[in-house]
């Protein structure tokens, strides 16, 4: 019933007791997030039903899809909010890395 909300929480986790930085938690953030919404467009765009059934059982299409599931009312939108700024410094961090790469 859980399932998808305890890998996701599983993977953050693992990061922030490797890693131990803020930095590290955004990175993995973002990064899990893409990947369930690139699982997401597998599961929408390749019809292997096997494959389909094991995406929708086992992922959530997105970070965001997780919080809408499990959350209603005002936690809900303190945690979209929470989500959108996750995203803003993560879009921060690479535009750090993109112009210090320039120079």
């Amino acid at each position: 019933m859980y399932i998808d909300l305890v890998v996701v929480v599983v993977l953050l986790l693992i990061v922030v007791f490797f890693f131990r930085r803020f930095s590290s938690f955004v990175y993995a953030f973002a990064i899990i997030d893409i990947f369930l919404r690139i699982l997401n467009f597998i599961q929408a765009n390749v019809p292997v039903p096997e494959l389909q059934s094991l995406i929708n059982k086992y992922f959530p299409a997105s970070i965001e899809a997780l919080i809408c599931n499990y959350t209603s009312g005002i936690i809900e939108t303190i945690l979209l909010w929470a989500y959108v700024v996750m995203y803003a410094i993560f879009l921060g961090y690479i535009v750090k890395i993109f112009i210090h790469k320039k120079k």
